[in-house]
This record gives C-alpha cells, sequence and structure tokens, in this order.
C-alpha cells in the first residue's frame, strides 16, 4: 500500500567497502560508495563517497574523492573536495588540493597544498556519471 521511495543516491548510503590489512592491491581503484583501505593500495583511487585510510594503511598514487580520513601513510596526489582529516598518525607527502584541511598534532605533513576555490566540483566516474 505504501512504497517507499528512494531518493536518487541514497541507495549506497551506509555501505562501506573494505581492504583489510595484510592485502595488496596494484592497480585504480573506483567506488560510488565509501572505503575503508587498512591494507595496500599501489595505484589511484576514485570515490563519490569518502575514504579512511586506517592507520596501517598505504596508498601510493593518485587519490579523487568527496571526503578523507588519513592515519596512515599517503604518497602522491590527493584532491578531497570537502574535507580532509589528518590524524596525528598519519603520513602525507605529495601533492594536496582541498575544500577544507584538519591536521592533528603529530602527523607529518611533507606536502604541497592547494586549498580549491570553488568545491562544487564533479567527480567522474569510469561510467560517464559524476556527482557534485
Amino acid at each position: 500500500m505504501f512504497d517507499k521511495v528512494k531518493k536518487p543516491g541514497t541507495e549506497l548510503l551506509g555501505k562501506t567497502n573494505r581492504i583489510v590489512e595484510g592485502t595488496s592491491i596494484i592497480g585504480d581503484i573506483v567506488s560510488k560508495a565509501d572505503f575503508r583501505l587498512d591494507g595496500e593500495l599501489i595505484g589511484n583511487f576514485t570515490s563519490q563517497g569518502k575514504i579512511v585510510i586506517g592507520a596501517k594503511g598505504v596508498v601510493k598514487g593518485e587519490i579523487i574523492c568527496n571526503n578523507a580520513d588519513i592515519e596512515g601513510l599517503f604518497h602522491g596526489k590527493i584532491k578531497v573536495l570537502e574535507i580532509l582529516n589528518i590524524k596525528s598518525t598519519a603520513q602525507i607527502h605529495g601533492e594536496v588540493a582541498v575544500g577544507k584541511l584538519s591536521i592533528e598534532p603529530g602527523a607529518d605533513f611533507t606536502a604541497t597544498c592547494t586549498m580549491l576555490a570553488n568545491s562544487n566540483q564533479v567527480i567522474m566516474l569510469e561510467d560517464g556519471k559524476g556527482t557534485e
């Protein structure tokens, strides 16, 4: 009698992909949902959601996403359209472009940083569909 109507783009809310400690991926990852990485990624990551790099997580490559929390090691280029949270255990080396930036005391932040003037940019995924 009463059909629930889902709002567009809400079908992935609450779903998180996870790569556990001890797993290594060489290649690119594209995800519409949030992602937690406690293993190692050597390659690029693109998401319309949030990436969390855990304390044991390692990423060497390029990241493009809406939000990110980094506790582990990142080496490369990262573009976060909204908020990048860098925890005290994090090691960041490379180029950073963000809408907003939060760095906890104790973090190793050895990077160039650019603040994005317009965070209403679109992340394009491989299927040609984007998000603002």
